[in-house]
């Protein structure tokens, strides 16, 4: 927000913002019960997936770099998993979860592509 650095530019780091807005949005009507289990779950992977780009694009190690691709790929990983859960306990319908899903599958492979290049 403050420093102006060159992963702010990168595709990958705004299409993963914006999942995780998508993400807070979703999980904002979930059942109160759930504020310390999905909700929580989901939002921490959507924000991870976001500061781990941000982090890996700062390191000059590309077996660093590559690493934190790694691990914000696991949490886009992560979001699914969780997200097919809140279907399954009807906290959600899937038809609802359109753009979040395109968002987190462009998001996949935009991290998977920088990983293979690293």
């Amino acid at each position: 927000m403050f420093i102006n650095l060159a992963h702010k530019k990168l595709e990958v780091y705004q299409v993963s913002k914006k999942l995780a807005f998508l993400c807070y949005q979703t999980t904002k009507d979930f059942p109160i019960e759930e504020k310390f289990g999905l909700t929580q779950q989901i939002r921490r992977a959507s924000s991870s997936i976001l500061l781990n780009i941000a982090e890996g694009s700062s390191r000059k190690s590309p077996l660093e770099r590559k690493r934190f691709f790694e691990i914000a790929r696991g949490s886009a990983v992560e979001i699914d998993a969780a997200l097919d859960l809140a279907v399954s306990l009807s906290l959600i319908q899937k038809e609802k979860l359109t753009e979040t899903g395109e968002r987190l599958v462009d998001c996949f492979k935009l991290l998977s592509n920088l990983i293979s290049k690293s």
